[in-house]
């Protein structure tokens, strides 16, 4: 919560509990969306982010991934670091574990390689912030005029 207010996201919180997200953020007032908060752990040059719920039944340990119709974003912060992170739902979905790599692999791998760099909150959230507000310019005789994605505001996620 404070990594993204620190940035100007408004965080809101559910009032009622049983949802699969734990906050909802708004970042241009178009809409809101909703994030599964989770803390990420340090594993030498590694930062993991375990995507799933845990919980005890009757038929013993329970553990489910997140999906994209669920939520929207994960957020991990990873306490080592102090930093957070914010994953959108095409890496995430479905998946147990997502790994962001600090530094290059020692075996060299190139491909299918998550940098933690890129999922920082400050690089991640202007993809969420483009919306209607930003395509407002404003013409000679005063008026604005929305120019840009058609529907306006189509161009929220990346």
């Amino acid at each position: 919560m404070h990594h993204a207010a620190r940035l100007g996201v408004g965080v809101l919180r559910p009032v009622t509990d049983g949802h699969r997200y734990d906050l909802a953020f708004d970042v241009g007032g178009e809409r809101l969306l909703r994030v599964q908060c989770k803390s990420a752990t340090l594993d030498e040059d590694v930062v993991v982010v375990r995507c799933r719920s845990c919980r005890r039944s009757n038929d013993g340990f329970v553990r489910r991934p997140y999906t994209s119709d669920e939520v929207d974003l994960v957020a991990a912060y990873c306490f080592e670091l102090d930093r957070s992170y914010l994953l959108p739902p095409e890496l995430f979905s479905g998946r147990t574990a997502i790994q962001l790599r600090l530094s290059p692999a020692k075996n060299n791998q190139r491909s299918r390689i998550n940098w933690a760099k890129d999922f920082e909150f400050a690089a991640t959230l202007p993809a969420y912030r483009a919306g209607a507000i930003a395509q407002l310019g404003e013409r000679v005789h005063g008026m604005h005029e929305v120019a840009g994605s058609s529907p306006a505001g189509s161009t929220l996620f990346p």
